[in-house]
Parts: C-alpha cells; structure tokens; sequence
C-alpha cells in the first residue's frame, strides 16, 4: 500500500487544532470557572461584593470560553 504525500491533508492544512490542545483550553477555561466560583463564594461570605462580583465574571468569562471549546 502507498501513500501519496499530495493528497494527505494535515492539521495545519485544515488549521485544526491537535486533539490535545483541545484538551487543554477545556482544562483551562474549567480551571477558571472554579476559580471564580471560589472567588465569589468567598466574597459573598467575606460580604466583599468586589470579590463576588470578579467570581461571577470570571464564572461567565468562563462559561463562553468553555463554548468556544466545544
């Protein structure tokens, strides 16, 4: 069996992304959303409304990376 190199279409022809970086923008844009999740139970507990506030930003800067992802 033989391959023709002419006809193999790679990652970088179709400018997709390798499995394995899909992988880690869902690792990371997860990584945030806990990070804000955190932030804001903390500030809600502390009545630090800057702190929740940057929580629920971070929650939803999170939640559309995670789309982006998908």
């Amino acid at each position: 069996m033989h391959i023709d190199k002419n006809k193999v279409k790679t990652q970088d022809d179709l400018d997709e992304q390798a499995p394995i970086d899909q992988v880690e923008d869902r690792v990371e844009a997860k990584m945030k959303k806990i990070e804000g999740s955190a932030k804001r139970n903390v500030g809600e507990g502390l009545q630090n409304r800057k702190l929740a506030r940057e929580g629920k930003r971070l929650e939803k800067e999170a939640d559309g990376d995670l789309e982006k992802a998908k």
